[in-house]
């Protein structure tokens, strides 16, 4: 199994080589040459898997033996996951008016990308100490990413990490969990700008060659490649858990409802659906609603500006991913999908080909949710099953609520509701926080300032060379 950029202008790469990567030499993202194609029969034995079996037989086909063997990959996996609060890892809540909600934030972080990235963490570990090799992280995060990431690898000897959080964008809780956290491998800088303003100094640093292989750069956030590759596993848990039977030919399709801001969740559906499971894939937005309009018209350009909403993790106008999915859909055109993104970094507009627009409507739905249409489905959820949902899931839910038939669905929830506390208050509904969440509130926090005017790449690059000296 190799990988290559989406732009088509690096050689492939194994797993080893995409998982220490942030964006490819030439800009793109990486993906692998080939997308296994699972037949019926195994579809039908994978329906009887844990989840955290059915990440173990997925992540093997992506990860030869020769890198890591079939049974330290099973270990590294299970140690993965030893941390999380439920004893199967996500868990399935089957309520009312068939609104089901797959639990994906029982994690350290109460968040989904606990997930994904638990793994990463274990699977760069192995790495690291093989290699006697260091590295800097560099993570920018809309509000989960940065804490799960730093669960990932604090402490960690051979690791530095760096991210970026959007100072006042994120909730108190999200903030916390990255500033509280006082490692001497963990640096948190609170930049005065968005989750797309933080983007830009971070791709200037991997851009720079030279110092990104210097300092042994590589990225956290869903541009990697291992990132994607775990999140296949919701997909498939799904949708085993809601199909009607799979007894019978053609197996039957169920819809999963995918709350999406930088879309790797998505992409993984896309995947997922590639390798032959019978989904249909829903991307549910926010009012920042690029990926909406672009499966709608083929409109794949900028609003004025990002709108802060109460599903703040996907106040996000620009979704990186979604050069994963175009390359996905164009039958690997690398050539193609290096145009069109070179067209879009200049413009931030772009209108997708035809054939290309006609492929994505085909391949996911989509919606979008103002910020009364999250506060009447948490109200919803509530009133009829003293269930409360984080803001993004009740995206998902204002979907599920809004259609009439009956194809079984499935909404993927990505974060606990008591890390956002005023969205509650302000559906009316009180929050229920854990212990852990209560107490970051009287632990000591740090961070580094970004103001505006401040030229945060050097700053940044001034940090990564400072801590190299000092190892």
């Amino acid at each position: 199994m190799e990988y290559v950029s989406t732009r088509g202008g690096t050689g492939a790469v194994d797993f080893e080589g995409a998982l220490f990567s942030g964006y490819a030499p030439d800009g793109g993202l990486f993906m692998p040459q080939h997308i296994p194609v699972l037949d019926g029969d195994t579809l039908r034995r994978w329906s009887c898997l844990t989840y955290t079996e059915l990440v173990k037989e997925l992540c093997s086909l992506f990860i030869t033996a020769e890198l890591i063997p079939r049974s330290t990959l099973n270990d590294l996996i299970d140690k993965a996951f030893s941390r999380f609060r439920h004893k199967d890892v996500i868990h399935l809540s089957r309520l009312k008016d068939g609104l089901n909600v797959l639990e994906l934030w029982h994690g350290v972080t109460y968040a989904f990308k606990d997930l994904s990235l638990s793994c990463t963490g274990q699977f760069l570990q192995y790495f690291l100490e093989k290699k006697q090799k260091y590295v800097n992280i560099l993570v920018g995060t809309s509000g989960d990413t940065g804490s799960s990431a730093i669960e990932g690898v604090r402490g960690q000897k051979n690791v530095d990490i760096f991210v970026l959080l959007p100072k006042g964008l994120c909730t108190q809780i999200q903030e916390l969990q990255m500033t509280t956290v006082i490692e001497d491998n963990v640096h948190v800088f609170a930049a005065h700008g968005n989750s797309d303003e933080i983007d830009e100094p971070i791709k200037e640093l991997f851009a720079d060659v030279d110092f990104a292989c210097k300092y042994n750069l590589m990225s956290l956030n869903s541009v990697n490649w291992s990132r994607i590759m775990v999140q296949i596993a919701h997909h498939f848990y799904a949708y085993f858990q809601c199909a009607p039977s799979l007894d019978t030919t053609p197996l039957p399709v169920v819809e999963i409802v995918v709350p999406t801001g930088g879309g790797g969740n998505i992409t993984a559906g896309c995947i997922a659906r590639k390798m032959g499971l019978p989904v249909r894939l829903v991307a549910v937005v926010n009012s920042n609603d690029i990926i909406h309009r672009t499966v709608q018209h083929g409109d794949f350009s900028l609003s004025e500006c990002v709108k802060a909403t109460l599903a703040s993790a996907m106040d996000i106008q620009e979704p990186y991913n979604m050069e994963r999915i175009l390359w996905l859909l164009s039958d690997s055109d690398s050539h193609l999908t290096k145009m069109l993104m070179e067209r879009f970094s200049i413009s931030k507009s772009l209108k997708l080909p035809e054939d290309l627009h006609r492929k994505l409507s085909e391949t996911l739905c989509s919606c979008s949710a103002s910020d009364e249409d999250i506060v009447q489905a948490m109200q919803r959820c509530w009133e009829e099953n003293h269930y409360l949902l984080c803001p993004h899931s009740a995206v998902a839910a204002h979907y599920h609520y809004s259609q009439r038939n009956s194809t079984p669905r499935c909404c993927l929830a990505p974060a606990s509701a008591a890390k956002f506390q005023d969205a509650l208050l302000q559906a009316g509904l009180v929050p229920q926080l854990p212990p852990e969440i209560t107490a970051l509130m009287s632990m000591e926090a740090r961070s580094i300032p970004l103001e505006r005017g401040q030229k945060w790449a050097r700053v940044l690059r001034e940090q990564i060379e400072a801590t190299a000296q000092r190892r």
